[in-house]
């Protein structure tokens, strides 16, 4: 590894699983000093080794006060911060027929209200940093929809849109915010239901044009790319990590 990421100090909410791990895990190597946010203390705690450069905050992030507790957390462990990686999120399976009021409210909470509040939250620590990077997980759901996610769908079109109104926004305190838009890949969501489905895994290796999923690793040097200096002078924009399936989409 380059050391990119050698004395920033991050924030990455979602970071038990999935492709939220594979980004805690990155930014590590590369020198940074992450506060890794979930709903369960455990489940860190299990993906996790936690100390000087590494430390946890087991949070609901669709509580109205939880970003409050999370820039608190950062503020008491590493003193700044540089870096904010908005990746939680939650997909359930609905038709619009099945998809209920809670469904509905619980998906927008977790995967649209959270990024907008845990980044208004972090616009004063970003703005003292001079250099702040603000990545948010989208989807390529956000370019291309189909049926059974309307509330995963809507919420990542949404995050599309708050991604592009905070980079006109901050662009003048030297503070860019990008969006990923991951297509299918290989995460705690998705493994248990292609090792039990053959057709399924067929089906989603063959949405792109490379053949396979991703893992969760590609999706996280994306975000590792928009975090770095080497993005310093990239903002408002989705980064597309879909071995080509937009292509076909």
């Amino acid at each position: 590894m380059t050391g990119r990421l050698e004395g920033k100090i991050a924030i990455v909410t979602g970071a038990a699983s999935g492709i939220g791990r594979a980004i805690v895990e990155r930014f590590c190597v590369e020198g940074a000093k992450v506060l890794a946010v979930d709903l369960a203390e455990a489940a860190l705690r299990a993906a996790h080794v936690e100390g000087d450069g590494l430390r946890f905050v087991a949070v609901d992030l669709s509580d109205v006060d939880a970003p409050a507790k999370v820039l608190a957390a950062a503020q008491a462990h590493f003193g700044r911060l540089d870096i904010l990686i908005n990746n939680a999120g939650i997909c359930e399976y609905q038709t619009i027929e099945e998809t209920t009021d809670a469904l509905w409210d619980r998906t927008i909470a977790v995967d649209l209200t959270a990024v907008f509040r845990m980044s208004r939250a972090a616009v004063p620590m970003l703005r003292q940093s001079g250099q702040g990077r603000i990545v948010n997980t989208a989807s390529i759901m956000a370019e291309r929809p189909y049926g059974g996610l309307i509330a995963y769908i809507s919420a990542k079109h949404g995050v599309a849109g708050v991604t592009k109104s905070l980079a006109v926004e901050l662009g003048a305190y030297g503070i860019t915010a990008n969006y990923v838009m991951p297509g299918a890949t290989v995460t705690g969501i998705t493994k248990p239901l292609i090792d039990q489905d053959a057709a399924l895994r067929a089906a989603y290796d063959d949405m792109g044009v490379l053949g396979r999923m991703a893992q969760p690793e590609e999706v996280a040097s994306a975000f590792l790319f928009l975090a770095s200096d080497e993005a310093s002078f990239i903002t408002g924009h989705g980064l597309a990590v879909d071995g080509g399936a937009l292509l076909r989409m």
